[in-house]
This record gives structure tokens, sequence and C-alpha cells, in this order.
């Protein structure tokens, strides 16, 4: 499997050579550098470590510092990524030609937070009729038993927090790849916000 970490720009759209329009996402890939290498023999299993984002050195932590080799400064974010595909060394920097030759890739983000929601928009509830007289509009509706055990039962669909949730969507395409300024033109729904942390790997099921 081939990842990296990247942040989430915006959107745009491009032309082909055809003059065909296409919405594309934007992915700002900043080198991704390559902290530890973990070993079956030694660890148990097979994975890359890697780290994004400078940070100053005021802000980390002995314990924390200690995790980076000597000549690597600590990064912001730190995450392993199983099973690479690619034989790299530490102190090596990653970048968007690790997709070079790749169509589809699988994105991971936090999807945006809505706050507290009702049943209609959190689970696209029909609601009750909007005639004059009616009293049943956004409700949930019954939620339980006038009878024995009287209790709500688990996961029945009720109001609550909607959003910010780890979201992973599969087989999108990698419309281009721009070298020169670090980016990833994604078509499809990439999850979370503008500067969101978004993890791109390889697609896995095509």
């Amino acid at each position: 499997m081939l990842g990296l970490m990247a942040r989430k720009v915006g959107m745009t759209q491009v032309f082909d050579n055809e003059g065909n329009l296409t919405p594309v996402t934007v992915l700002r890939v900043d080198p991704n550098t390559v902290i530890a290498r973990k070993e079956k023999e030694k660890d148990g299993y097979e994975a890359v470590v890697l780290g994004m984002g400078e940070v100053k050195k005021n802000r980390v932590t002995k314990p924390r510092a200690g995790q980076f080799p000597e000549g690597i400064p600590p990064r912001k974010t730190v995450r392993e990524f199983r099973d690479f595909e690619k034989e790299v060394s530490a102190g090596e920097a990653l970048g968007v030609e690790l997709f070079e030759g790749c169509r589809y890739v699988d994105v991971t983000g936090t999807s945006k937070g809505k706050g507290f929601q009702g049943v209609v928009k959190r689970y696209g509830f029909g609601g009750g009729r909007k005639t004059h007289g009616s009293k049943f509009h956004r409700e949930p509706g019954s939620t339980g038993q006038s009878t024995y055990p009287h209790k709500t039962f688990k996961n029945v669909k009720l109001p609550g927090r909607m959003g910010r949730e780890r979201v992973t969507v599969l087989n999108l395409r990698l419309v281009k790849i721009d070298a020169e300024k670090r980016l990833l033109l994604i078509r499809g729904a990439v999850p979370g916000i503008n500067k969101g942390l978004i993890f791109v790997r390889a697609a896995v099921k095509k």
C-alpha cells in the first residue's frame, strides 16, 4: 500500500484536451519525511512511519522529541502506513511523485461537524404532514413501548451530534498530479474542512 498525508486546499475545475470540464478537490502534499521503519522480525509487522509539518522546538516535549532519529527535526503530524510497497529509508522525503501512474485513490479524513441535529437532517426522516392542524412535523415519532420493558432500545435513530467522524471514501479518480506545486487533483467527495488533514492511499479495490 502506498500512502501519504496531505492538506485539503479547496475545489477548482480542470479541462481535458477535448474541453470537458471536471470539478476536482485540491490536496497539497507537503514533504512526508520517513521517520522510521517497522520490521516484522522486531515489531511483528511491517510499516513506515511518516511525519509532516514543522513544529517549534519549544513546543516539543523530550519524550516526543526522542521518537525522532538524530538529524530529523520533530514533525507536527506522525502516522503509520502499514505494508508500504516502496523501499524507503529514514530521512527520505516523499511527495506527490509517489502516485505517478496511479489512477484511483482512497481518501480518509474527519468530516465536517454539524452540531446537534434532529432526525430529519441527521437521518433523512420524511417528517409529518405540513398541513394546518398537524402537530407532527419534524419529531422522531415513537421511541419506546407503553408496556414492558419501558425503555428505548439501543441504536434507535434519534437526534444527536452529527458529523466530525472519521470517513473513508474509496475509488476516487486522480485527475492530475502537479509535481511543481505539490498538488493532487481528485474528482469526488473528499471529507473534511479546508486545511484539514487527509490521508491518501492507492486504491485497494482497483
